[in-house]
């Protein structure tokens, strides 16, 4: 099926990461430079438009005026080491790739593009919903919607949404499964995302407005987070 939107990508050679990093973008049918758009910015990228068949829903909900104009934009990883270290709050490259997202990605993009968003979104699923979570919080004057799917909730994350300020205004979507009990993660342990993220649901449902949680039916894979998207999209981009 031909696409009605334009998909397109940039190399950036990252001087905070010594490595080029691919970075592809979705533009919704009829995208005009300097108009009004918001930006969704997926770590994950190629799962988000792979497995998670974001162009199609951006043709779909663009078509039927159930979001607004939103370009969405997806940044990868090389391995599950590489992901690891890149978008754990303890990753050893975490800083790194901050710093490249903040001061590389995000104004290449938008310069490309020749567009100042009306709003940006940081997207994430499991350890990049954690990304998300931190990053959006650690800049929180740069980004104005988080939404995080099954996110690994540790005590940094937690301290996190203690603490943080400028948030409350700041549009959040956060769900978790209910038999996320025993995941496997890259570093060999298995967690129970289940309850870490209802104390973090606890938090932020008295500190964040408007804030969403859900806990869905079903366990730590795409199959359950791609079912979920369009219901997000609309909700988050409408």
């Amino acid at each position: 099926m031909r696409r009605k939107g334009k998909m397109d990508a940039i190399e950036i050679n990252s001087t905070y990461l010594n490595e080029t990093l691919e970075v592809t973008w979705y533009l919704p049918e009829g995208f005009t430079p300097f108009n009004d758009y918001q930006i969704a910015y997926m770590q994950d990228g190629k799962d988000y438009f792979q497995m998670g068949r974001i162009a199609t829903l951006s043709d779909r909900l663009h078509d039927e005026a159930a979001i607004n104009p939103t370009i969405f934009v997806g940044i990868h990883y090389q391995d599950r080491y590489d992901r690891w270290d890149k978008y754990h709050p303890e990753g050893k490259q975490h800083d790194a790739y901050t710093a490249f997202l903040m001061k590389e990605a995000v104004p290449t993009v938008e310069d490309a593009l020749h567009i100042e968003p009306v709003s940006r979104a940081l997207i994430g699923d499991s350890l990049a919903g954690t990304f998300a979570w931190m990053t959006a919080t650690t800049f929180p004057s740069s980004f104005q919607k988080i939404i995080m799917q099954s996110p690994l909730v540790n005590e940094h994350v937690l301290t996190r949404a203690r603490t943080a300020k400028h948030i409350q205004s700041m549009e959040i979507f956060h769900s978790v499964g209910l038999e996320e009990t025993a995941v496997a993660t890259t570093n060999g342990e298995t967690m129970d995302f289940l309850q870490p993220n209802r104390e973090l649901h606890k938090i932020l449902k008295t500190k964040c407005k408007p804030y969403f949680y859900d806990e869905f039916d079903g366990n730590h894979t795409w199959k359950y987070w791609q079912r979920d998207l369009p219901d997000i999209l609309i909700r988050m981009f409408s």
